[in-house]
């Protein structure tokens, strides 16, 4: 009797564990090749939008994304179906734990809100130069949850797209033109007119700034050492740092040569003097009246011996 139940127990384990072993192998190959698909679905994604040009640069990284996360949730259930899970208790269990999940990244989920709000509206793009709050930057990519910039000088950033999206926004890339200020100071010796029309006609010179509207310039400010003028003009936003290194060398040496001076910050001091201070001033600069010398008693008894030797030398022998 005892043997027969030990062969039977032996036999429903043997068959439990064929069965589970089975369906582990086939969860291990599903979970294995679902995440090969996913990969090669999100590349194949990346590679057909790549020169799409009806779709914006913008989106073609985060539509590669969703796909990728879409096949993978549904290469997990159907891991879990395999082994016998059903597929309305799987949804149920998704709902709790996603809202759990809500609930617990609240931070987190902000950053995917804020990005989809930026890929609607689009307030900034890939290759725009941006600020936003405490970062600026070249758009590089804007993921689900992050904007990455790169800065001028090559400093790599990754910022929270809530940040992003809670910041103003200032965008440099946007508009097509933008304003150039050339800021410049002469002395108050120098004929104000004739700097105004030399950097107005300095600025026009130039071929990278627009005709239209036309560049002036005009005094911006009386400065403590100096009159400091402005001239302006519109260039083209790609054109807008090397014509503003270019003119801004120029008007410093080109109004130097026309015979202009631009000075350097400087303050005269006028000293008033009252009378009492005068006066003052002038018992202090009177020199000392020196003092006689006084001699040591050493030196003074000395001094006397020596006259006393003379004077005895000096009398007539009798």
């Amino acid at each position: 009797m005892i043997e027969t139940d030990v062969a039977t127990i032996t036999e429903m384990l043997k068959g439990f564990a064929l069965g589970f072993g089975l369906d582990l192998l086939g969860a291990i190959l599903i979970l294995v090749v679902g995440w090969w698909v996913a990969g090669r679905a999100a590349a194949l994604v990346r590679h057909s939008l790549r020169n799409a040009k009806f779709v914006d640069a913008t989106l073609k990284p985060l539509a590669a994304s969703i796909v990728r996360y879409a096949i993978l949730v549904f290469v997990i259930i159907a891991v879990l179906s395999n082994f016998g899970v059903e597929t309305t208790s799987i949804i149920a269990v998704l709902g709790a734990a996603g809202l759990a999940i809500g609930l617990a990244l609240q931070g987190t989920l902000s950053n995917i809100a804020a990005g989809v709000m930026i890929l609607i509206l689009r307030p900034l793009k890939i290759d725009e130069f941006v600020e936003a709050g405490s970062v600026s930057g070249t758009v590089v990519e804007i993921t689900l949850f992050t904007t990455l910039l790169k800065t001028p000088d090559g400093v790599f950033i990754s910022a929270p797209n809530s940040q992003i999206w809670n910041s103003a926004i200032k965008n440099y890339s946007r508009n097509p033109t933008r304003r150039l200020d050339i800021k410049v100071g002469i002395s108050y010796d120098d004929d104000v007119d004739a700097a105004l029309e030399f950097l107005t006609n300095l600025v026009a010179s130039d071929e990278r700034v627009l005709k239209d509207p036309e560049p002036m310039s005009f005094v911006a400010n009386l400065g403590e050492s100096s009159v400091d003028l402005t001239a302006r003009g519109w260039v083209n936003t790609s054109d807008f740092w090397p014509t503003f290194f270019d003119l801004t060398r120029k008007s410093k040496t080109e109004l130097e040569a026309a015979g202009f001076s631009i000075p350097f910050p400087q303050r005269d001091l006028h000293i008033v003097e009252s009378p009492e201070t005068a006066s003052a001033a002038k018992t202090a600069a009177k020199p000392a009246a020196k003092k006689p010398a006084t001699r040591s008693r050493s030196t003074a008894t000395k001094t006397a011996t020596k006259t006393t030797a003379a004077k005895k030398t000096s009398e007539p022998k009798s």
